[in-house]
C-alpha cells in the first residue's frame, strides 16, 4: 500500500507539472493561467490522504496537505514535510490516540509545521466523501456510522475549507483554533 501511495504522489506531481507548464505554444490546459503555483494544496481520502502527505514529502510546490481518514502506509519522512502545514481529519473510532491505526501517532510526531489532528464522533470511513451526503438524499444510512450525511458534508467542508483558506489564502480561520460548540462531534487531538 505504501508503494501505491507513493505512486499516486508521483501522479500528483506529474499533473502539477502539466498544469503549471508555462509553454504558451503548447499549454497542457487552456485555463493554465488560473493556477497560482504558489498556492497548491493536496487533499485526499483514505489512500489519497496518504498520497497527499507523500507528494508533500517529494514536491515542495505542494504548500499544504490534508489526510481524510487514511492510514500512512507510506510514512511521513522522519525529517518532516519542510515545515508545511498538514491536517489529519478522521473517525474517532479508528484515528483517536490509542486506536488501532498506529500510523497516525507515528506520523503526527514527524509533522514539523502547523498541524491539526481532528477526529469526528459517529463517523465512518466514508464520512469524508460524498457517499453519505448522496446516500442520505436517497434515504440510505449506514448504521455503523450514525453521523447524518448532511452533517458529514458540513463538517468535512468546514474543516478542510478552513484549513486551505488559512494556509493557501492567508485568511485566519478561528474554526481551527480549538473546539467549537457548533461542532461538538469534532475533537482536537494533541497526543
Amino acid at each position: 500500500m505504501g508503494k501505491v501511495a507513493a505512486g499516486r504522489a508521483a501522479d500528483l506531481s506529474f499533473v502539477i507539472d502539466r498544469l503549471t507548464r508555462r509553454d504558451r505554444s503548447a499549454p497542457a490546459w487552456k485555463h493554465w493561467q488560473m493556477i497560482d503555483p504558489r498556492r497548491i494544496g493536496a487533499a485526499g481520502h483514505s489512500l489519497g490522504g496518504n498520497a497527499a502527505a507523500s507528494v508533500m514529502a517529494t514536491d515542495r510546490r505542494v504548500r499544504a496537505g490534508a489526510n481524510l481518514d487514511g492510514s500512512f502506509f507510506d510514512p511521513v519522512p522522519a525529517t518532516g514535510l519542510g515545515g508545511r502545514p498538514f491536517l489529519m481529519l478522521g473517525t474517532k473510532a479508528q484515528h483517536s490516540p490509542g486506536s488501532a491505526d498506529t500510523t497516525w501517532p507515528r506520523d503526527w510526531r514527524r509533522l514539523n509545521g502547523w498541524k491539526r489532528w481532528l477526529t469526528v464522533a459517529d463517523a465512518g470511513h466514508f464520512t469524508f466523501i460524498d457517499l453519505p451526503v448522496l446516500g442520505a438524499q436517497a434515504g440510505i444510512t449506514d448504521p455503523a456510522a450514525p453521523l447524518p450525511g448532511k452533517r458529514s458534508g458540513e463538517i468535512t467542508t468546514a474543516y478542510a475549507g478552513a484549513f486551505f483558506d488559512q494556509h493557501l489564502n492567508g485568511e485566519h480561520q478561528p474554526l481551527l483554533d480549538g473546539p467549537s460548540p457548533a461542532n461538538p462531534e469534532v475533537t482536537f487531538q494533541n497526543p
